[in-house]
């Protein structure tokens, strides 16, 4: 009889807080939009309204203008968005690669650098997760930023085709790395050729360079016979930015109390990487810490023993 009487309280129990284990997570103030396309928009960024996220430097452009009339994230003009990782802090973004391209008499048919500028705010280049990579057999690859106080450059050389595999490192033959530094705000690549790929040019016309994410890249997608495409076609690569949501310490967060971006039940972290600090809910707790209730109490199933 007292085992049945437990039974029941235990359900009863299950039952009140079921309701709140079962609640789907709020990434969102209030009122506004979840989802860009097939792209969440989690607090601190917003789209449609500026109210929808924490200041300008959150808001977000979810456009239609493309060909196919179809919802797209963009981060600034026209760098669109495939995912927002409000627990890692992160954007990532599809950025074109850059190519240099030769005849077999050496001269040159195609060529495209790029630079890329990030929207004024706390944003900046990973430099954890981005590599910066040149593929081709006459290739020197050049990386740089708007302010002049950042260089590095790669090269890579081959005399014969080589595969491009994913299980070798891009160590100079038909490939190469470099990494970026913590904190870049703009890049610029571009590429050159020793030998316009005169000795190369029957399985290698061209060269490409790219900063993408070290989790994403597969250099097999990077046979040395591609050429280019142009338009939505052009061959893009995933970069990852990082964010914080201010550029400051957490002991200057904490003195400025209207500013604070961390809800009830979350605490300020601060990042090196960023030079700034983000939120994270408190230990038991789980949610979005940047909205005011974000963070609510975890249930723990598993002390439920019977």
């Amino acid at each position: 009889m007292i085992l049945q009487i437990m039974w029941v309280s235990w359900l009863m129990v299950l039952v009140l807080l079921w309701p709140v284990a079962a609640t789907t997570r709020l990434d969102v103030k209030p009122g506004c939009q979840e989802k860009c396309g097939n792209v969440s928009v989690p607090y601190p960024f917003g789209i449609l309204e500026p109210s929808c996220a924490m200041n300008d430097d959150f808001f977000l452009n979810c456009s239609t203008s493309n060909d196919e009339g179809h919802p797209e994230l963009l981060f600034g003009i026209n760098m669109p968005i495939s995912n927002i990782s409000e627990p890692e802090g992160t954007v990532t973004l599809g950025i074109y690669a850059a190519f240099s391209c030769y005849n077999k008499t050496g001269i040159q048919t195609a060529s495209f650098s790029q630079y890329m500028i990030l929207r004024s705010g706390p944003f900046m280049f990973s430099n954890t997760r981005n590599i910066f990579t040149a593929t081709g057999c006459d290739t020197f690859a050049a990386v740089t930023n708007s302010e002049s106080n950042y260089g590095a450059a790669c090269i890579s050389l081959c005399t014969e085709y080589a595969e491009m595999s994913d299980g070798n490192p891009c160590s100079g033959s038909g490939c190469c790395q470099t990494s970026i530094p913590k904190g870049l705000k703009s890049l610029y690549y571009s590429l050159s050729a020793f030998y316009n790929y005169t000795n190369v040019s029957d399985f290698n016309p061209c060269g490409f360079a790219f900063l993408a994410d070290n989790r994403s890249l597969k250099i097999s997608d990077w046979p040395l016979y591609r050429t280019p495409k142009y338009g939505k076609d052009a061959y893009a690569t995933d970069v990852v930015i990082e964010w914080v949501v201010r550029n400051e310490t957490c002991e200057q967060a904490k003195a400025n109390t209207s500013a604070y971006a961390c809800g009830a039940n979350a605490d300020c972290t601060y990042h090196e990487s960023g030079q700034g600090y983000r939120c994270s809910c408190n230990e038991g707790f789980e949610g979005n810490p940047y909205l005011l209730e974000g963070c609510q109490g975890k249930l723990v199933m598993d002390s439920f023993l019977v």
